[in-house]
């Protein structure tokens, strides 16, 4: 079983940023994938980034260059960070590890708020 816990998320203006962490339970942290999802009001959830257990990332199309994930697994822990924030980037941000030939596990989620 593996826990995850997001922090982070707050009120920023447009142009902001903000760093959001998941603190992950679990003796194998990094042996897991582990990527950002949001969603936001009425629309279905998105994926935004992912980092493989060798640190390969990859982006959504619309926070590439923007956003930056990264993982420390001497703290069990992945970090988004946030550049250049847009309203559109107002959502609820999930964490998720996939665990090798298992389960994926979910956060209870942060929430981001932009304002224009």
């Amino acid at each position: 079983q593996v826990q995850l816990v997001e922090s982070g998320g707050g009120f920023v203006q447009a142009g902001g940023s903000l760093r959001l962490a998941c603190v992950a339970t679990g003796r194998a942290f990094s042996n897991y994938a582990m990527g950002w999802y949001r969603q936001a009001p009425g629309k279905p959830r998105e994926w935004v980034a992912s980092i493989t257990r060798r640190g390969d990332q990859s982006y959504a199309p619309s926070v590439r260059g923007r956003f930056s994930i990264s993982r420390e697994n001497g703290r069990s822990t992945v970090f988004l960070q946030m550049n250049s924030l847009k309203p559109e980037d107002t959502a609820v941000y999930y964490c998720k590890a996939s665990v090798p030939l298992g389960d994926d596990y979910w956060g209870q989620g942060t929430q981001v708020t932009v304002s224009s």
